[in-house]
């Protein structure tokens, strides 16, 4: 597998940029699904009838990787039912009828960090989990030996278009995460640090480079200013351009001494050492053609999609489709009633003409895709290996390494479904070692 350059220059599309973070009053109801990372989904603590406050315990961690949950709302507990995700997967979640007040629990307070232990302890009750889309509980990820972490690289490139929310975090939200920084470098001895923000965030760099210049006594921060390409920041195009290192196939990037974490995940830690107030909202980008006033809107996590919408003056025309995150590997929302997650960075609602797909036609074999791929993949050949169900040859052209960023359906002069084949391809080539596994 090979790393370069490639990538696109996909429309920014960035109309919230430059406007200031706007807090939304309490949701008249909040659904709080128990699965909102990798993992197993979080076990249910609280009944029917209960009332809770904001910061209040709904759900613990249910295994290593798991999370617990917290009360975006103070009110009353109403219902405990499964809800379908847009994932396809069916989860438990907990419905909580505001009572408008949004009362803080006050059993909460700052976490006693004095170790290493105590600080992977403190990160598990937060709750925190990778906040740029992926999900994956953040101790987890910290819960190594101390010895093999080279460099923390902090993604703040942001490349998708429309999502603004982790260039707020950048501007607005910079002693959090010098806060954070400073424990971790306290406790797991990170030593280098290095954020890579794209050269068109100017504000966002400016920010970050008064970070590093106060971050006396704590660990360095080098702030590096990456070409506006996407995907810039896919993990491992992210450690290759900021670190030169390449994460092999099969492999995670503490094995080249890295470890990653977003932007807005990293405030978000500085802010609950600080307070002890666990992750109970989010800062989302609301914007698309339909939406009547474009907005990052700092939400409590259970929010209808809906109320969001209204909040932001509801739609200039019906939307024919509403996304989870970006247009490039955001996920279709069934509808409205979805709620806002821990890991929604954005919610686009877009417009027939924004939504409409081209019609497919026939391959031309011109090789754009593998041109464009940053890992210099072969997503045609994929389709092909796929259509004749031909494992081997899927494991050949490496289709595991696709991170499905959808670089090469965009440039498909065809409108070949090119990353959802891969999608597919990886699946498929999961059942094929399962069904080899079983018969071993």
């Amino acid at each position: 597998m090979t790393f370069s350059l490639r990538g696109l220059h996909v429309p920014h599309r960035k109309n919230t940029q430059d406007q200031p973070v706007v807090r939304m009053e309490a949701p008249k109801t909040v659904v709080i699904p128990m699965a909102m990372h990798i993992g197993k989904p979080a076990r249910p603590i609280v009944k029917v009838g209960d009332l809770v406050k904001v910061g209040t315990k709904l759900a613990e961690a249910d295994g290593m990787v798991s999370a617990p949950i917290y009360a975006s709302v103070s009110g009353k507990v109403t219902k405990l039912s499964d809800i379908l995700l847009s994932s396809g997967v069916t989860a438990p979640a907990v419905v909580i009828e505001s009572d408008g007040e949004m009362t803080p629990d006050d059993a909460l307070s700052v976490p006693v960090i004095d170790s290493k232990e105590s600080l992977i302890e403190a990160i598990k009750e937060s709750g925190i989990v990778g906040l740029g889309g992926a999900g994956f509980p953040t101790h987890v990820k910290f819960n190594v030996d101390p010895a093999r972490i080279e460099y923390l690289v902090i993604n703040g490139a942001e490349c998708e278009p429309y999502v603004t929310s982790d260039n707020a975090t950048m501007v607005e939200r910079g002693e959090d995460m010098a806060y954070a920084l400073r424990m971790l470098s306290k406790y797991l001895g990170i030593k280098n640090a290095i954020i890579g923000i794209e050269s068109n965030k100017k504000k966002s760099i400016a920010s970050m480079k008064q970070l590093a210049a106060d971050l006396s006594g704590a660990c360095t921060l080098q702030v590096k200013e990456l070409p506006a390409v996407y995907p810039q920041g896919g993990e491992k195009v992210l450690i290759y351009h900021t670190t030169g290192k390449v994460v092999p196939v099969g492999k995670l990037p503490i094995d080249v001494g890295c470890i990653v974490i977003n932007c807005t995940t990293l405030a978000t830690l500085g802010s609950y050492f600080k307070t002890g107030m666990p992750i109970v909202e989010k800062c989302v980008t609301v914007d698309g053609g339909a939406v009547k006033n474009p907005q990052n809107v700092l939400t409590p996590i259970g929010t209808s999609l809906a109320e969001l919408f209204e909040f932001c003056g509801g739609f200039t025309e019906e939307p024919a489709k509403l996304i989870y995150g970006g247009p490039m590997m955001g996920i279709t929302v069934p509808d409205a009633n979805a709620p806002v997650l821990k890991n929604t960075n954005a919610v686009l609602a877009l417009t027939e003409k924004e939504a409409k797909l081209p019609k497919t036609t026939a391959c031309i074999r011109c090789g754009a895709c593998t041109n464009t791929c940053p890992f210099g993949l072969a997503p045609a050949a994929i389709a092909r290996a796929l259509e004749n169900k031909n494992a081997e040859q899927l494991e050949e052209l490496m289709v595991n390494a696709c991170m499905e960023c959808g670089c090469c359906s965009f440039v498909c002069p065809a409108n070949r479904p090119l990353v959802q084949n891969n999608k597919l391809a990886k699946a498929f080539l999961r059942d094929q070692k399962a069904k080899e596994g079983a018969k071993a």
